[in-house]
C-alpha cells in the first residue's frame, strides 16, 4: 500500500497547470506537500500573477504563505487559458489592456516571455519584448559559441543577440541550458566575458538565471584530479632501479617537479640536483626563460614579504619566483638581520634624537590631564626632542622649584588612556578615527597623533587600541583599505549594513534599499540593483564612506602628528613589528619575566637576610602568578613604575629593588625603584606587600 501511495503522489498534477510532468529544466522543481494538499511546479508558483511572497525565506512554500497559494489556486480556477481553453490559467500578460491568461507550459509553446526577475512579469506572444536589430546585421549567419552550430541572424523568439559584443548570436535553448548550469555567479557572455550587461538583457528576454552557484561547483570532488601532484621522472635516461615513478623524499631518489610549470619531474640523481633545497626547471621552461624578450627574472620580493606576513589585504603573486643568483650565505645573513630586529632596537634609534642637554619639565594636573598636556605641547618652548620630565601638581602655575615627582612612563600611560577614551576616536575595544568637527578645527587630531609618537619614543606603554583598519590606513593608501562591519561604531549605520547584508532575495534587497534610500543617496552609496550580488558593492561603499572617506581630513591630521620624531616613517617601514605594539598591545607578564626585569640591591643586610629577602620576592611573584595573593603581576609593576606593562622602548632607568630595614614597601616611580622591607618570615613579607598594594589599588 505504501508503494502505491508513493507512486500516486509522484504522479499528482500541479494545482496550477494540471500537468504531472516532473522535468526541472522545463517547469522547475515539482514538490508535493501532503499536509497542505498541494502539488505544484516552482515556475508555475513563481510566475502566477495574483500572489506575492509575504513570508520569510523559511515560511510557507518558497516564502509564499499557504493561505495565499490556496487563494491564488481558487482565482486561477475561475480563469480559462487563452490557448488550451482549460481552467487554471494563473499567469496573465502585464501589457496594459491585454487580458490574456494562460498556463506556463502553454505560454512556452506559444513563445511567451517570462521574466525571472523583479516582479516576475509575463508577456504574451503579441506583446513580448523584442531585440532591436540593425538591418546591416541581418541576412547572414555565424556560429553559436555554446553549441558550435550555425545560427541565422534573424530577430526571433528562438535566436538572441549578445548586447555587449554585438557580434555574437545564440540559440535560446543553448543560453537557457548554460544559465541553469552556470548559475547567477558564472553566467556571462561566452565571447567577451561581460556579466552585468549580458545578464540584464537575458533576463529581459526571458532567460531564467537561478540564484545559486554553478553546477560544477556543487558536484562533490569535481576537481579532485587537480589535487594530484605530478609524480614521474622525465629525464632522458632514468638511472633509478625502482623505475620512473619511484619516489623517496629527502633522498637522491626524490622526484622534483619543475618550479615553473609543475608538469614535469625528475629524480635528483637523474638530473644531478645535489642540495635538497635546490630548484629545477624542465628543458621546455628553460628554453622560454633563456629566450631574449620572452621572460625576465622577477624582482626581489623583500618588501612584499614583510607586508604579506601581516595579511593586510595584500595578495601575494600567484607565480612562484625563481631562485636568486645571489650566493646563499648573503641571503641568509640578510634574512637573519631582518628577523632579529625588535621594536626596542627601532625605538632606541629614534631616541638618539633626544637632546640630553635640553630638559623640558611639564607641569601636569591629573584632574585635567588632556588640557594641561595640550598647554605643555603647544608651549613655544616645548621641543619633542628635549629630555622630558614630569611634575604632577594640583596648581596651574609653577610653584617653588622642586624636583620632578612623576614617572614619565606613568604620565604617558595616563595620556594614552585619555586619548583612547577621547571623542577623537570611536569603537569599543579597538578604535578608529571619529568625526569631530570642533576637534578638527582646533587641530586636536594632530596633537593626538603627536602624543602617540612621543609616548613611543619617550618610554610610554604600547597603545594596543588601534583597529586593524586604522593601522592599515597608516601604512597604505586609505583608498585601498577595505573596512569591516566591526569598524562601524554608529549602531544605526551598522544596522543598515547588516540589514542589506542579510538580504537573500532581490525583492528583500530592493525593500531595504527603499527603506535606507535617503542615507544611501547622501553617502553616494546608492546603486541600481539587478541581482542579489549587487549588495556587495553597496556594503563596500557604505563601509568605505563611513569608516574612511568621511574622516579623511582627521585621519591625515592624525598621521601628520605621528610623523613627530620620524615615528610614522618607521611604522611604514616595519609594519609587522609595530602591529603588535599599536594593535595587539603588551604581552602578559610572568613571574620569570618580572624576576628578570628588576635588578636587586641590598642595603646593610647580612648574607642570610639577603638570601631570604630575594627568595621571598621570587616566591611572592610566583604566588601572584598563581592567583593566591591580593593583586596581579601587573599591579606590582604599576606600583613600582607607574605602568602595568613593559613599554616597547623599555624602562629608563631599568627597574630596581632595594631591600632595607623598613616597615612598609615604598615605590619611587620617577626612578623606577621599589624599596622593600626585610623580614625573617615569608608570612610577614606577604602581609606587608598585600597591605601596601591594597592601599595603592584603593587610591587608584
Amino acid at each position: 500500500m505504501s508503494r502505491i501511495r508513493r507512486k500516486s503522489s509522484k504522479n499528482l498534477p500541479c494545482v496550477f497547470c494540471g500537468l504531472s510532468d516532473d522535468c526541472a529544466e522545463k517547469f522547475g522543481e515539482k514538490k508535493t506537500y501532503p499536509e497542505h494538499d498541494l502539488t505544484l511546479h516552482y515556475y508555475c508558483l513563481l510566475l502566477s500573477s495574483g500572489i506575492w511572497q509575504r513570508g520569510k525565506e523559511n515560511e510557507g512554500i518558497y516564502g509564499f504563505l499557504v493561505c495565499d497559494i490556496k487563494k491564488e489556486v481558487n482565482r486561477a480556477n475561475k480563469l480559462r487559458c487563452a490557448l488550451c481553453k482549460n481552467r487554471g490559467a494563473s499567469i496573465g500578460c502585464v501589457f496594459p489592456k491585454c487580458r490574456r491568461s494562460y498556463h506556463y507550459h502553454c505560454g512556452v509553446k506559444k513563445e511567451c516571455i517570462f521574466q525571472f526577475t523583479d516582479s516576475f512579469r509575463s508577456y504574451c506572444w503579441e506583446h513580448r519584448p523584442v531585440q532591436k536589430i540593425v538591418s546591416s546585421q541581418t541576412d547572414c549567419s555565424s556560429t553559436c559559441t555554446i553549441c558550435l552550430e550555425n545560427v541565422n541572424h534573424v530577430s526571433s523568439y528562438h535566436i538572441l543577440r549578445s548586447p555587449c559584443c554585438k557580434t555574437s548570436w545564440f540559440h535560446r535553448n543553448c543560453l537557457q541550458h548554460q544559465a541553469l548550469s552556470a548559475g547567477l555567479f558564472f553566467f556571462r557572455c561566452t565571447v567577451c566575458n561581460n556579466k552585468d550587461i549580458f545578464q540584464n538583457e537575458m533576463l529581459r528576454m526571458g532567460i531564467h538565471i537561478p540564484e545559486r552557484d554553478a553546477s560544477w561547483e556543487l558536484e562533490e570532488n569535481a576537481f579532485q584530479e587537480l589535487l594530484v601532484r605530478y609524480q614521474r621522472c622525465d629525464a632522458k635516461k632514468c638511472v633509478c632501479r625502482g623505475g620512473r615513478e619511484y619516489n623517496e623524499p629527502e633522498n637522491k631518489w626524490e622526484i622534483v617537479r619543475c618550479q615553473c610549470c609543475g608538469s614535469s619531474g625528475t629524480h635528483r640523481a637523474c638530473s644531478s640536483i645535489g642540495e635538497l633545497d635546490q630548484s629545477w626547471e624542465c628543458p621546455d621552461c628553460c628554453s622560454v626563460v633563456s629566450t631574449p624578450g620572452k621572460r625576465s627574472r622577477p624582482a626581489s620580493l623583500a618588501q612584499s614579504d614583510q607586508l604579506g606576513c601581516l595579511g593586510f589585504g595584500m595578495e601575494s603573486s600567484p607565480k612562484c619566483p625563481r631562485l636568486s643568483t645571489t650566493p646563499k650565505g648573503k641571503v641568509l645573513l640578510r634574512h637573519i638581520s631582518t628577523q632579529e630586529r625588535t621594536i626596542s632596537d627601532i625605538l632606541h634609534n629614534l631616541r638618539l634624537q633626544i637632546n640630553t642637554d635640553s630638559v623640558c619639565t611639564m607641569l601636569i594636573q591629573k584632574e585635567c590631564l588632556w588640557q594641561s598636556s595640550l598647554e605643555c605641547f603647544r608651549n613655544s618652548n616645548f621641543c619633542p626632542s628635549s629630555t622630558l620630565r614630569v611634575k604632577f601638581t594640583k596648581h596651574k602655575f609653577r610653584m617653588e622649584c622642586k624636583q620632578p615627582n612623576g614617572s614619565l612612563s606613568e604620565y604617558f600611560g595616563l595620556l594614552l588612556n585619555t586619548v583612547r577614551n577621547s571623542p577623537l576616536l570611536e569603537g569599543s575595544e579597538h578604535k578608529n578615527i571619529a568625526l569631530n568637527l570642533e576637534a578638527l578645527e582646533d587641530n586636536l587630531y594632530f596633537e593626538a597623533g603627536r602624543m602617540v609618537a612621543l609616548a613611543l619614543v619617550h618610554g610610554g606603554p604600547a597603545p594596543g587600541f588601534f583597529s586593524q583598519t586604522l593601522f592599515r590606513c597608516l601604512i597604505y593608501d586609505p583608498q585601498h583599505v577595505l573596512p569591516a562591519v566591526e569598524d562601524v561604531a554608529d549602531p544605526n549605520v551598522a544596522q543598515a549594513i547588516l540589514t542589506i547584508q542579510s538580504c537573500q532575495r532581490i525583492g528583500t534587497l530592493k525593500s531595504a534599499i527603499i527603506h535606507y534610500f535617503d542615507y544611501l543617496q547622501k553617502t553616494g552609496s546608492l546603486r541600481l540593483v539587478q541581482t542579489v550580488s549587487d549588495k556587495v558593492l553597496i556594503i563596500k561603499e557604505l563601509l568605505a564612506h563611513h569608516v574612511i572617506r568621511r574622516v579623511q581630513q582627521p585621519l591625515e591630521s592624525f598621521k601628520q602628528g605621528l610623523m613627530t620624531l620620524g615615528v610614522l616613517e618607521k611604522i611604514q617601514a616595519h609594519p609587522a613589528i609595530f602591529w603588535s605594539v599599536l594593535v595587539l598591545g603588551p604581552e602578559k607578564l610572568t613571574a620569570k619575566s618580572m624576576t628578570d626585569l628588576f635588578t636587586v640591591t641590598h642595603t646593610d643586610l647580612g648574607v642570610k637576610q639577603q638570601s631570604d629577602a630575594l627568595g621571598f620576592w621570587v616566591d611572592y611573584l610566583e604566588d601572584t602568578e598563581e592567583g593566591t595573593t591580593v593583586c596581579s603581576l601587573e599591579d606590582i609593576l604599576n606600583f613600582a613604575t607607574g605602568l602595568p606593562s613593559v613599554p616597547p622602548a623599555g624602562f629608563d632607568p631599568r627597574p630596581s629593588i632595594r631591600f632595607k630595614q623598613m616597615a612598609q614597601p615604598k615605590a619611587r616611580k620617577y626612578i623606577n625603584c621599589l624599596e622593600l622591607p626585610s623580614f625573617s618570615s615569608y608570612l610577614d613579607f606577604t602581609r606587608s606587600m598585600n597591605k601596601a598594594l591594597c592601599t595603592f589599588l584603593c587610591k587608584a
